[in-house]
């Protein structure tokens, strides 16, 4: 039975479980400061004042910022050192991330059309590919690349070299930095980062692209193949389309991921040509020590990291208005 209530009054709610209501606040309160409490923390720690030969102290100071900006002189004189680090950091994040979609897409479109014991066995080595640590692939890439060991010292081996040399494709080499007068090379140069960091996520593109190529309606396929469409036709024009919004997700993943790569950037990158993982490393750990020269990158890479994803959300949300 129900209790009678008075006419003219209303009837209270029930007394919410106060235990249960307690406990939930208080992993909110917990989750919210985990996700939260670090980043704020990093944002103080960005204002604070330098002291020469010690630490630094807490304050209210721009000197960091405006030591990245404009140099550690100014204003006797400018240097843009660390903004050209920030853009070679979304430089490596952009066209590696790009690389690792566009070759992780065709294997894992020709992984779906496969039966499924072949897809399971290929999908358990991805997965178990992902154990690998960074520092144990740049070590393998390290050692292919090699001059004595690696690469170059197979193409001397086969006479690719002296090929290269004979037929005028060296001083063109040189001008890419994968060649010196004399040999192929491959370390240190843009060609050796970028090609380790695309490695290091194509298990990750397969991953992210493997959900909607599977679950890609057979019948759009065949009826393109019905009408005449060459098969190249048929992905560029049917499912490339279909899977557009799940690509362009995968690679901001894959791109706040390269955003953060360290051992790659310093055993393969020019030292003009490293990212602000490294110098933020070295303001933090290194020699000096700064960490609110170091906190105030690390803002700044958040931030470019921030806007370079919302504008890809605006281009996604056109993407998805007919």
């Amino acid at each position: 039975m129900t209790a009678d209530v008075e006419p003219g009054t209303l009837a209270r709610p029930a007394a919410p479980d106060t235990p249960l209501h307690a406990a939930q606040t208080a992993l909110a309160a917990f989750i919210l400061l985990l996700c939260i409490g670090p980043f704020v923390l990093v944002g103080v720690i960005s204002f604070g004042d330098k002291i020469d030969g010690a630490s630094w102290q807490w304050g209210l100071s721009l000197a960091s910022y405006q030591r990245f900006f404009l140099g550690f002189e100014w204003p006797e004189r400018a240097s843009f050192v660390y903004p050209v680090k920030l853009w070679f950091s979304i430089y490596y994040a952009t066209l590696a991330a790009a690389l690792a979609i566009a070759l992780a897409f065709p294997f894992t479109w020709l992984l779906t059309r496969q039966s499924r014991r072949a897809q399971t066995v290929w999908l358990v080595l991805i997965l178990a590919s992902l154990s690998l640590s960074e520092v144990f692939v740049v070590m393998g890439w390290d050692v292919m690349l090699s001059g004595r060991s690696g690469l170059p010292a197979l193409a001397r081996g086969i006479g690719l070299t002296e090929w290269l040399k004979l037929n005028g494709w060296m001083p063109l080499l040189q001008e890419w930095d994968l060649a010196n007068p004399r040999d192929l090379k491959f370390k240190t140069s843009t060609f050796a980062t970028v090609a380790t960091m695309t490695y290091l996520v194509w298990p990750y593109a397969v991953i992210l692209l493997y959900p909607s190529l599977s679950r890609l309606d057979p019948s759009l396929v065949e009826a393109a193949r019905t009408m005449g469409a060459r098969p190249l036709t048929v992905v560029r024009t049917v499912v490339i389309p279909c899977i557009r919004l799940p690509a362009i997700g995968a690679f901001l993943l894959l791109f706040v991921y390269h955003l953060g790569t360290y051992v790659t950037v310093t055993v393969f990158a020019e030292p003009s040509r490293q990212t602000l993982t490294v110098t933020i490393y070295d303001a933090v750990r290194g020699a000096t020590l700064d960490a609110p020269f170091g906190a105030a990158q690390s803002v700044v890479l958040l931030a470019a990291a921030l806007a370079f994803l919302w504008i890809s959300a605006r281009v996604t949300a056109r993407a998805r208005r007919p």
